[in-house]
């Protein structure tokens, strides 16, 4: 599973999480400029195989009424760490790769910690 991390997300969980989520990138990496639509960002995703993890709810409104691919993960409540990101993301990846392997759009995360 490749994950396209959002711009609201540490470019740092590129390299903390690449044993886990291999050729994941950083919205950064990509060439596509910060300001850049969620819709272009949605079709980029989408053409080159990411799942895109993001902290705020746009992605999830746009594979509502534009269906897959790309699927989404949103980090709700977003409001902590890299460290503790990376902890949530680790604990919920056999549920992420369900959601890669499901009809389903998106998944949303919830740290009940």
């Amino acid at each position: 599973m490749k994950l396209l991390f959002d711009v609201n997300l540490s470019p740092k969980l590129v390299h903390r999480l690449a044993g886990l989520f291999p050729d994941s990138v950083h919205i950064f990496d990509t060439g596509l400029a910060r300001f850049t639509s969620d819709e272009v960002i949605w079709e980029f995703a989408g053409a080159n195989g990411f799942t895109i993890v993001t902290a705020d709810s746009d992605f999830l409104d746009l594979a509502k009424f534009r269906g897959v691919p790309p699927k989404a993960v949103r980090l709700e409540n977003c409001n902590y760490r890299t460290s503790q990101v990376e902890n949530l993301l680790r604990r919920h990846a056999i549920l992420m790769a369900e959601l890669e392997q499901s009809s389903r759009s998106t998944l949303v995360i919830r740290n009940t910690v």
